[in-house]
């Protein structure tokens, strides 16, 4: 689980030199590092949420590949005391910290695409929304989105356009021209772009579902529907 809006899952340095404090990464593998003694390490996870939006819910399945590490047995019970560790963090928690295959790591790939996530957003509309507008929105099953690259991520990914399915959503009315937007859709479905439209990159688009031009405030992946890994009971 991330609880910060300012926080990158991985080290995030631009020109030589660090945007912020530390990372999701850094978090996690720093009391790790300190049992394990490894020398270097590879974090993965299942997708990646942006630095200003909050990872709630249950969190996101994460990996971490441990390189020449100088001990390799631990105990359940020195696995729970390097999880409560990690937990005294005030930005990260985790659960059911556990030794895993090497096979298992696929798990993570698949849900990446295969699976669905469940978002809710505060967005803004230019202006207020009717209730029968929000209404119409819940009516709305299995709508197919084309979205090309969005332009904040052009520099490190691929010109293409990719189809996504949002399942479900509902709108709740917070005031005039502020409503609360929760959302059911395919893994990697681009949520800010679905809400504001990237000029056009992305249709069809909550602003042409509604005819109002909206934009998004703040952004909470409240599920990823991955069962993985396997529950050790933690509360």
């Amino acid at each position: 689980n991330k609880y910060s809006r300012t926080l990158s899952q991985t080290p995030w340095i631009l020109d030589g030199g660090r945007k912020s404090e530390s990372s999701v990464e850094e978090e996690i593998c720093g009391p790790l590092k300190k049992k394990f003694l490894f020398t270097e390490q590879r974090f993965s996870s299942s997708g990646r949420e942006d630095v200003d939006v909050r990872m709630l819910g249950k969190g996101r399945p994460f990996v971490v590949e441990m390189g020449d590490p100088h001990r390799v047995r631990l105990t359940p019970e020195d696995l729970a005391e390097i999880q409560q560790e990690i937990n005294k963090s005030a930005d990260v928690k985790v659960r059911d910290l556990q030794i895993v295959e090497k096979n298992d790591i696929n798990k993570l790939k698949e849900g990446e695409i295969e699976k669905t996530k469940t978002y809710s957003a505060l967005c803004w509309s230019k202006e207020p929304l009717s209730q029968e507008q929000l209404q119409k929105l819940q009516e709305v099953k299995d709508l197919v989105i084309y979205q090309k690259t969005p332009i904040r991520v052009l520099h490190r990914r691929p010109l293409a356009t990719r189809e996504r399915v949002v399942y479900s959503m509902s709108a709740e009315k917070v005031d005039d021209l502020h409503f609360t937007l929760n959302l059911l859709t395919q893994a990697g479905t681009y949520i800010k772009e679905f809400v504001h439209g990237d000029f056009g990159r992305t249709t069809p688009n909550l602003g042409t579902l509604t005819g109002v031009e909206c934009d998004i405030l703040e952004l909470d992946v409240q599920s990823v529907e991955l069962d993985w890994p396997p529950s050790l009971g933690d509360t």
